[in-house]
């Protein structure tokens, strides 16, 4: 048996609301800022491989009234992520211990995914990552998936999806992957020793 990780949502509790409630004098200015201006189609088109600096003049442009708060999305990105989930660190050690390859898949932008192995030295247990932004396309299109089963020889009906979108998991499943969808973060140990027994 073999692992495929997500990352945000499995073992990074990410999310712009952590920097932006300390930004806005009011929740619905909040509000408005994240469901008009940087939303998350928005991001996700990063995430596929778009620049940070080509995202942002284009919402500059729309909306030159948050240009300040456009350009703080990306430049406090690191600061959107509240705390690392350590069931899902330690059931990675355990995995790794046993000598069970371990692979990660997420929807990150490339730019801001550079460093992250120093800052989090956990990813370094992973044998391979699979960054969104570096490859140019994003779950659930099946092509990123592909990639990673082809790199990493990944036979799907041996192999655990984990991810916390609903959406991903619905196209791993149609691949051929074993899947846990990842509602409680907490429930991790639980979902993979289940793979393991």
């Amino acid at each position: 048996m073999k692992f495929l990780f997500d990352l945000g949502g499995v073992f990074f509790d990410w999310n712009p609301r952590y920097v932006f409630k300390n930004v806005f004098e009011s929740e619905e200015e909040l509000n408005f800022f994240l469901s008009n201006v940087c939303t998350n189609e928005w991001n996700i088109k990063q995430d596929a491989g778009r620049s940070i600096s080509e995202a942002e003049d284009e919402l500059i442009i729309k909306f030159p009234k948050y240009a300040n708060k456009i350009k703080l999305y990306y430049s406090s990105h690191r600061k959107m992520i509240k705390y690392v989930y350590q069931d899902s660190v330690e059931i990675l050690k355990d995995l790794k211990e046993r000598n069970i390859l371990c692979y990660a898949l997420s929807n990150w932008s490339a730019e801001m995914f550079e460093g992250m192995t120093d800052d989090y030295p956990f990813l370094k247990k992973f044998d391979g990552i699979i960054i969104s932004g570096q490859e140019k396309t994003i779950k659930p299109f099946e092509d990123i998936y592909l990639i990673a089963i082809n790199r990493y020889e990944l036979t799907t009906n041996d192999t655990v999806f984990i991810d916390d979108n609903l959406e991903n998991i619905k196209t791993a499943i149609r691949l051929g992957f074993k899947t846990i969808h990842l509602v409680d973060p907490h429930q991790i140990k639980n979902e993979i020793y289940k793979y393991l027994n």
